[in-house]
């Protein structure tokens, strides 16, 4: 059985990686493509003007949570190397949650630590945790990016959480990568040999290649119309 088919047939398992109950409550979705005009009124390179946006948008809207698209080819990396190196890299593999600091990351399935790693490159993820699970005799991993300093002290690698535990908190700008604060939540089917660290963003040459690799992560999250 294919990982994506497990996920499916699990689909009503899972429980949510946020502390907030975005799969009831208002969300707005972001556009972080070039086909947002909002996103030319603001330098994105600039952290505070760009957590503005978000924070402004979500009191606007009186939301909790926005989120950041699945395979959206963004305009938003330019402002980092990290993305660079042969064909541009900008399709999002994960999902984004923006929401405040210290929001408490939950886990939305049994797992055990893979590996952990602060990511500190400008635009890269900060501290991050990877879990990896065993369903349905699959194993697979997800990557939790973007969080705060203490969410990676005091872990082990092979550390069992079950659902529902407290994994990390959401990081703010000083320590995750220089970005408005949230949570870059992603499958992954295979961690290339990869550990606390792993691709969250594709060229498009590449798109299909890691499509498979990081399947939807809303297949996790079950939020409506994603």
């Amino acid at each position: 059985m294919e990982l994506i088919d497990v996920l499916e047939k699990n689909y009503e398992n899972f429980g949510l990686v946020l502390n907030i109950d975005y799969r009831n409550n208002k969300i707005i979705t972001f556009d972080l493509t070039a086909g947002n005009q909002d996103l030319r009124q603001f330098d994105i390179a600039d952290t505070n003007s760009f957590e503005d946006y978000v924070f402004n948008e979500l009191n606007r809207n009186n939301a909790e949570v926005s989120i950041g698209g699945y395979l959206e080819n963004r305009t938003i990396y330019d402002h980092s190397d990290v993305f660079g190196g042969g064909e541009r890299r900008t399709v999002h593999l994960g999902v984004d949650l923006w929401c405040k600091s210290g929001t408490e990351v939950l886990v939305p399935l049994s797992g055990k630590i893979h590996s952990f790693n602060n990511n500190q490159a400008v635009g890269d993820y900060g501290p991050t945790i990877i879990l990896e699970h065993i369903l349905d005799g699959i194993t697979f991993y997800t990557l939790y990016g973007h969080l705060s300093l203490d969410s990676i002290e005091n872990l082990e690698v092979g550390q069992v959480f079950e659902k529902g535990d407290v994994l990390a908190r959401v990081g703010d700008k000083s320590v995750n990568g220089s970005w408005p604060a949230h949570l870059h939540f992603q499958i992954i089917a295979d961690m290339l040999d990869k550990k606390g660290d792993f691709f969250g963003v594709t060229s498009l040459e590449d798109k299909e290649k890691f499509s498979n690799l990081c399947p939807n992560p809303n297949l996790i999250l079950r939020i409506n119309n994603l």
